[in-house]
């Protein structure tokens, strides 16, 4: 596959990513357990706001490969 297509594809799966990390996010910090508690809080926001990263630097790296010499 081309670095170009590579390199659409990776973005879609990112946006795809980010979009579905945030609704997760938001649906989570509405529990009751969660919203009740300052430190519960902290640690959940710092978490899921770092967290999206380990899945998206498989996609990045995989966007980034050279194309194979033909």
């Amino acid at each position: 596959m081309p670095i170009r297509t590579r390199k659409f594809l990776g973005t879609i799966f990112l946006l795809l990513l980010v979009v579905v990390w945030s609704l997760l996010g938001m649906t989570i910090a509405q529990t009751p357990w969660l919203a009740n508690s300052g430190l519960l809080q902290a640690i959940f926001y710092v978490v899921a706001g770092l967290g999206w990263v380990l899945p998206a630097m498989p996609i990045i790296s995989w966007m980034s490969r050279p194309d194979r010499p033909a």
